[in-house]
């Protein structure tokens, strides 16, 4: 079974998928002259915008909600995986990934917004609904939305809660059914409160989790600080070739720099256009430039903070292939967590280990939660064509049994399932957002003009030429009768 998995995947993250992540950021970063370079100021202003009402949720608990989703394992053990199979020079381009991706995040993020739908009382969107509506395609639709929910609810979730087992029976040497029910019943007390407090949860935890992480980073730094030069140029050298020996697989430090990337920050994948969606602002736009300065604080700085701790100690081992062993300072020690927690140690001796198991809990609960949020969206989606009700408790059920299941299988085989989901994601919603950038390029327009005026933008989307965008048409009319 696990050999047909990973055929699976290698089919799924061929080179076609990580050269079409390359190719969407640098079209989209052309396109756009490069929105996530020029905006960068305003997007941290946005962040801390309180506007809020009773169906949507501010720019800041958007932004911790796709955050938690982007901050998971993959920031740890991802980035030690990438180091192991291509090197330092994964790193490079995995950081390359990250500032291109800004843009991808941007335009899937805008277009969550402009075809945003009052669910319930509830502001929902994603992927189905502007694919749906932007696209007018809506077996596409569809078929998008049940991927994203058997991804979200299925396949990836083991990911994040095997990682936590794993993490905390080394650290502590707790049994993993332990741990999995310990997960399980937080994630119910949280899940079935709802997006409220989904929102809130998200909104206090992930700030001080991140922080937390990029302090631990420095101290770790402070102390490996005079290897810190040659480092940076290991990573260099070795992202174009040009060291003795990781010269020979410059292919797979792009390769995996790439799919890590993706992995973490999920630009471009839709992950994050359902949380997106969530906030209440008065412009598409400005959520678009919020999420996409999440990817900064994910690849840029969290990814980049695990890599240089890993590889400033010599924490690591470089096995591109079986039996081709170009470094190994830890031998017999699989890649993943370990590298991170052996990493840390260096630093503060038996603690570390206990460091990095929290931080990996708190990273991978809150990307959990993100996940079940994901899942539910496009259930609701799913819902307002098939009208079964009795389906969100069945899918609250089957995520807490796959999150508990997933705590005691083989670390291979969960991640190989989260890629063949992410994956599949990535194919669909890459699609969708190329065929739709020229919408979301009349909203950045349209912000553009009115940034340019000294306003502060609202969105009329008969001024900015959209389509469809009815949930827009009714605010500016609202708006206008103040």
């Amino acid at each position: 079974m696990e050999a047909i998995i990973n055929t699976i995947v290698g089919y799924i993250w061929s080179d076609a998928l990580v050269y079409l992540a390359l190719g969407v950021g640098i079209y989209f970063t052309v396109v756009t002259r490069g929105v996530q370079f020029r905006y960068l100021k305003e997007m941290v202003r946005l962040l801390f915008d309180k506007q809020t009402s009773t169906q949507g949720i501010s720019s800041f608990q958007a932004f911790c909600m796709a955050l938690s989703g982007r901050i998971g394992v993959g920031n740890i053990a991802g980035v030690a995986t990438a180091i192991a199979a291509g090197g330092p020079g994964a790193v490079f381009w995995m950081i390359v990934m990250g500032l291109l991706g800004g843009a991808s995040a941007f335009i899937e993020s805008t277009l969550a917004q402009v075809y945003k739908h009052d669910v319930d009382g509830q502001y929902r969107g994603g992927s189905p609904f502007y694919i749906e509506r932007g696209l007018k395609m809506k077996p596409f639709a569809i078929v998008v939305a049940a991927v994203t929910c058997l991804s979200y609810g299925v396949l990836v979730p083991g990911v994040q809660a095997n990682t936590i087992a794993d993490s905390f029976n080394t650290a502590f040497n707790i049994p993993p059914i332990i741990t999995g029910s310990i997960i399980i019943a937080l994630l119910a007390f949280i899940i079935f409160g709802g997006v409220k407090r989904i929102a809130s949860f998200a909104g206090t935890v992930v700030p001080f989790m991140a922080i937390g992480y990029i302090l631990l980073m420095v101290i770790v730094l402070g102390f490996n600080a005079s290897n810190l030069p040659a480092m940076f140029t290991l990573i260099f050298k070795s992202a174009f070739g040009m060291d003795a020996v990781f010269g020979g697989i410059v292919g797979l430090a792009i390769s995996w720099g790439v799919r890590r990337a993706v992995f973490s920050n999920v630009a471009g994948a839709g992950e994050a256009t359902f949380s997106s969606a969530a906030a209440e602002v008065s412009h598409p736009a400005k959520q678009g430039l919020v999420q996409s300065f999440s990817i900064y604080v994910d690849t840029v700085l969290v990814c980049t903070a695990t890599a240089l701790m890993i590889l400033s100690t010599g924490m690591y081992n470089v096995i591109p292939a079986e039996g081709l062993v170009l470094v190994e300072n830890m031998p017999g020690i699989e890649a993943g967590t370990a590298f991170t927690q052996a990493a840390v140690s260096t630093v503060f001796s038996q603690y570390g280990s206990g460091f990095v198991a929290i931080a990996i809990f708190l990273f991978a609960f809150t990307c959990l939660i993100a996940y079940y949020y994901i899942a539910e969206t496009t259930l609701v989606y799913l819902d307002s064509k098939l009208r079964y009700p009795v389906l969100k408790p069945i899918l609250k059920v089957v995520f807490l049994i796959i999150c508990f299941t997933g705590s005691m299988q083989s670390v291979g085989v969960m991640w190989a399932l989260g890629d063949i989901g992410f994956g599949s994601m990535c194919y669909l919603n890459f699609i969708a957002i190329v065929l739709l950038s020229k919408t979301a390029l009349k909203v950045l327009k349209d912000y553009d003009e009115q940034m340019k005026l000294g306003l502060d933008p609202i969105f009329d989307p008969r001024k900015a030429g959209v389509e469809n965008a009815d949930f827009w048409i009714e605010y500016s009319d609202k708006y206008d009768k103040r």
